[in-house]
């Protein structure tokens, strides 16, 4: 048995695949997002899956390293096959996202940095924002098709194919 890890994404310039799962965290109606301090939008919490690894997995130890919280899995939400062009790539993306819950809560401030996490080479930001279709546009959060379902998220799994197309400017 080998303790290499490697995280499911075929890079083949200009194609990309990834398998990537995330979770949505609430509080006071608000939803946690995360970005790349370089980076000019937001997204869910999570990371890429690895190689022998389930989705639920791939999100416990996801929270664990970026967040340093345990959470518990409420339930699966959506599984997603997503299309996006992304520098230079032209991205097909798997994704898993699931409803979590925090076993001990973060810093709550609806307008500042409550956590940041060095993730390999990059500075990760955290931050709270309404949990709201108008909030995933004017913070620019991807996916964005997932604001449309804030406020009314489905009871049982929903599987989902999106084409986001050329990436927005």
């Amino acid at each position: 048995m080998t303790d290499q890890r490697h995280m499911i994404r075929l890079d083949k310039k200009p194609q990309l695949f990834s398998f990537r799962v995330a979770g949505l965290i609430f509080q006071d109606n608000h939803l946690l997002v995360q970005r790349g301090v370089d980076d000019c939008y937001w997204a869910l919490p999570g990371g890429r899956a690895e190689i022998g690894e389930s989705s639920e997995q791939t999100i416990i130890r996801e929270m664990q390293e970026e967040i340093d919280r345990t959470v518990k899995i409420e339930r699966l939400l959506w599984t997603v096959e997503s299309f996006f062009s992304y520098e230079g790539y032209k991205a097909h993306e798997l994704g898993f996202y699931y409803l979590l819950q925090v076993e001990r809560a973060l810093p709550f401030h609806t307008d500042e940095i409550v956590h940041r996490v060095i993730d390999g080479p990059a500075e990760v930001l955290f931050r709270w924002v309404p949990a709201t279709e108008a909030a995933f546009k004017a913070f620019d959060i991807r996916p964005a098709f997932l604001g449309r379902s804030m406020g009314r998220l489905p009871e049982r799994v929903e599987h989902l194919i999106v084409d986001e197309g050329e990436p927005r400017s």
